[in-house]
């Protein structure tokens, strides 16, 4: 008879749900058969190499109060939001199989009368009367004595918001087709209306018990299990730092430029790791020596707007005469640079 735990989140914080995937995965006794059931609020989740900068609208999610969390795993961005039910099962490699996995969904599904099916390697789909349609993707892992698979299942998420919050390159769009994407996805609830988080997380457990013929433990974490478990703190304060969300990014260059009071600017950043590496500043602005403090003021520094209030601090302090024209120039590359 297999050991059976189960965890469920009480918390909708990203950078703690994540963490805890980790938690799992490192720490947990790989014997065991593990389902964590979890909900992120309206979160931007970007893959481990991609770069925030170029594939996120970052003003935009500043504005709208969205998170921003990075993955361990490659991949595209993905949005979640409170109509989203996140799973993650954890099983001894030598007897993991992906289709039990399968199995414990599309039986708990089925109490609600929906008849899904498996395609592929990654997806869950269910038929319409145009065809079908995915209401789940999930990706995998693994390592000598465990493995790994976590995916989403849309209940009622909003499946469009994640093109307000995303720049990608014109090429993935013309290639891929945005709109042939979205027509090929479906929530569950548009056949079980009734289906709510709680509902689907119940008999999750329900099917995970039956088919392992054994009685689960069940623990809920929140965010105060950082301060009892310190792998998960460890855990959540390496997923939610800016060296991880933005530290992660390859070199990059970053171009921005406007007329402003002071003059025309054009600042082209050379970027790695977050760390403005190098920096040219092009001007007609008519204080050279200006241009030249601000120049090796900004590199070696992080890639943020708190860098650039703190070191524009320092230059009011040299230029007060320039006072005004510098808050404004502070505030347009502050939101040039999003974060």
């Amino acid at each position: 008879m297999s050991k059976l735990k189960v965890f469920l989140s009480d918390s909708f914080n990203p950078h703690l749900n994540l963490a805890t995937e980790e938690w799992i995965f490192d720490n947990l006794d790989p014997s065991m058969q593990v389902l964590f059931l979890w909900r992120n609020e309206e979160t931007v989740v970007v893959g481990r190499n991609q770069n925030p900068w170029s594939e996120c609208n970052l003003a935009k999610m500043k504005e709208d109060k969205v998170h921003l969390a990075r993955r361990t795993t490659g991949g595209g961005a993905v949005f979640h939001d409170l109509g989203n039910t996140n799973f993650t099962f954890l099983s001894p490699k030598e007897s993991y199989k992906r289709e039990n996995n399968i199995e414990v969904i599309l039986q708990a599904l089925k109490e609600f009368g929906i008849e899904g099916h498996a395609s592929g390697r990654n997806d869950l789909l269910i038929n319409f009367d145009d065809g079908p349609r995915k209401f789940s993707g999930s990706a995998y892992r693994e390592k000598k004595d465990r493995a790994f698979h976590h995916g989403t299942l849309l209940l009622h998420a909003d499946l469009n918001r994640l093109g307000q919050y995303l720049t990608p390159n014109p090429k993935k769009l013309k290639a891929k087709g945005k709109e042939s994407v979205r027509a090929r996805v479906a929530n569950l609830n548009e056949v079980a209306p009734e289906l709510k988080h709680q509902l689907v997380a119940d008999a999750m457990i329900r099917s995970f018990e039956n088919f392992y013929d054994s009685k689960a433990e069940i623990e809920s974490l929140t965010m105060t299990s950082l301060q009892l478990i310190p792998e998960l703190k460890g855990q959540y304060d390496r997923l939610s730092s800016f060296e991880w969300l933005y530290g992660q990014t390859l070199e990059f260059n970053q171009k921005m430029d406007e007329y402003l009071t002071l003059g025309f600017f054009d600042f082209q950043f050379q970027v790695q790791e977050a760390i403005i590496t190098n920096l040219k500043i092009f001007t007609d602005c008519l204080y050279p020596q200006l241009i030249e403090d601000l120049t090796v003021a900004l590199r070696e520094k992080k890639f943020a707007s708190e860098t650039i209030r703190t070191e524009m601090t320092i230059i009011k302090e040299k230029y007060p005469e320039l006072i005004s024209g510098l808050d404004e120039l502070e505030n347009w590359l502050c939101r040039q640079i999003e974060i």
